[in-house]
């Protein structure tokens, strides 16, 4: 009973990430076709048009501990899939510019919002010797979002003609949908009934659930225990060390031009000579390397540990951007940089992309995990918006050799950092983990 209910529950939770990585994707497909529909410029087509879901996502971000710690990781979740129905709908109707950008924010919420709420809830009922792989589960399904995304993309726009945009972007609310009836069936997290919703009988009754053969007096005393040490603010200064962490891992993921690839790959693709009708097509190998490569991360993560798979990915980074840069600096373009960038997505695939949201819900106190999230999400989120925002004026301004030079120049810090800096979390129980990171003086 343990393994069913844990399984349905995490493939539910996770279904957010599909919204969020379809939400935040199918955009690319839409990009050029409405900046010649409203006539946007450059400035204000990456700000409004581009960006907009991103900004949307900050504040998601920023905000989304509130109701985490206030109503339940539960109603949360609820409440996501609401706002990806409602941003489906409103984009793929919008019938301008300034409404279009408002729906798109309204997406970026639930984004933002599932970003900190389904991590925490997956990793309060995973086991520690499973917690990377089911974490990672939400990772999956952000990269089959992507896929679905790129793949949707493709077929609508070769066979619904000139308004194919607006069914891209619309059709997202049948999984939105499905998520909500889906979310309706799953518990509250037990750390969160017996700390913030004061019901610890019915935390004792999933944690029987989850596993049979726990204590649960005992894992109770200790979830009680680890808050007992925990009670200063969240900026205290208690809680630098997994602040730092949280901080630094957020930033290398954006500046490694993940975010930089997958919304604007159809220009990139263009840049290099692509035809501008076998874009979409050209994406497609991106969001099949990327599923490929999180299915290995996830394998990997609880067996190499996080450490490992962020200096594995690092070294993959440095050396495929390098070959984009290399590709466009002697004019040996078009598939080889298809063959470069779907080699960079790989890379990101089995380093950060399978360690960020794991890591991150592992390294906060359970009396903070939820601001802890917020802090490394929102700034994960706040740099992805930039650099979306400044994508289409970027790509006027320098080379795409100075572009990518710089990106492999940021991974080239991140794999010191992680040689030097990064802890290693796997295998542990939440509160174990708190013990190594939060200061005792």
């Amino acid at each position: 009973m343990k393994k069913q209910n844990l399984n349905y529950w995490v493939i539910t939770v996770a279904l957010a990430g599909f919204l969020f990585g379809f939400d935040t994707i199918v955009i690319s497909g839409a990009d050029l076709p409405i900046q010649k529909l409203w006539n946007t410029g450059e400035w204000f087509h990456g700000t409004f048009i581009m960006s907009m879901a991103l900004w949307g996502t900050v504040v998601g971000a920023l905000f989304a501990g509130i109701p985490c710690d206030k109503f339940g990781r539960k109603k949360t979740l609820f409440w996501i899939g609401i706002l990806y129905l409602i941003s489906a709908l409103g984009s793929g109707l919008a019938p301008d510019a300034y409404s279009f950008s408002f729906f798109r924010f309204i997406g970026g919420l639930g984004v933002g919002a599932s970003s900190i709420a389904a991590p925490i809830y997956i990793s309060e009922i995973a086991p520690a010797k499973d917690r990377g792989r089911l974490v990672a589960t939400y990772q999956f399904n952000i990269v089959f979002g992507i896929f679905v995304a790129f793949f949707s993309n493709y077929l609508i726009g070769n066979y619904m003609g000139e308004n194919a945009w607006r069914w891209m972007l619309g059709v997202e609310a049948i999984p939105a949908t499905i998520y909500c009836l889906m979310v309706l069936g799953i518990p509250n997290s037990p750390r969160w009934l017996l700390l913030k919703g004061n019901d610890e009988s019915s935390a004792k009754k999933i944690l029987q659930q989850l596993d049979p053969l726990v204590d649960v007096n005992k894992r109770i005393e200790s979830i009680r225990n680890s808050v007992k040490k925990t009670k200063e603010s969240f900026f205290s200064g208690k809680y630098k060390k997994p602040i730092a962490l949280a901080f630094v891992l957020a930033f290398f993921n954006q500046v490694s031009g993940i975010n930089f690839v997958l919304y604007y790959s159809p220009r990139i693709f263009e840049a290099a000579g692509i035809d501008q009708s076998n874009t979409l097509m050209a994406s497609i190998p991106i969001g099949t390397v990327n599923l490929i490569f999180t299915l290995l991360g996830m394998y990997l993560i609880d067996k190499m540990g996080r450490r490992q798979l962020i200096r594995i990915g690092s070294i993959g980074y440095i050396f495929t951007l390098l070959g984009v840069a290399w590709s466009f600096y002697t004019g040996a373009e078009g598939v080889i940089v298809v063959f470069f960038i779907s080699a960079f997505v790989g890379a990101h695939a089995v380093g950060q992309g399978a360690v960020i949201w794991v890591f991150i819900s592992e390294i906060f106190p359970n009396s903070v995990r939820a601001n802890g999230m917020s802090l490394g999400s929102s700034t994960h989120w706040i740099l992805a918006a930039i650099i979306t925002m400044l994508t289409p004026a970027v790509l006027a301004a320098f080379s795409p050799v100075t572009i990518f030079l710089f990106f492999a120049f940021m991974m080239s810090l991140q794999f010191i950092w992680a040689l030097t800096v990064m802890p290693e979390t796997k295998g542990k129980r939440l509160e174990e983990l708190e013990a190594e990171f939060i200061d005792k003086n």
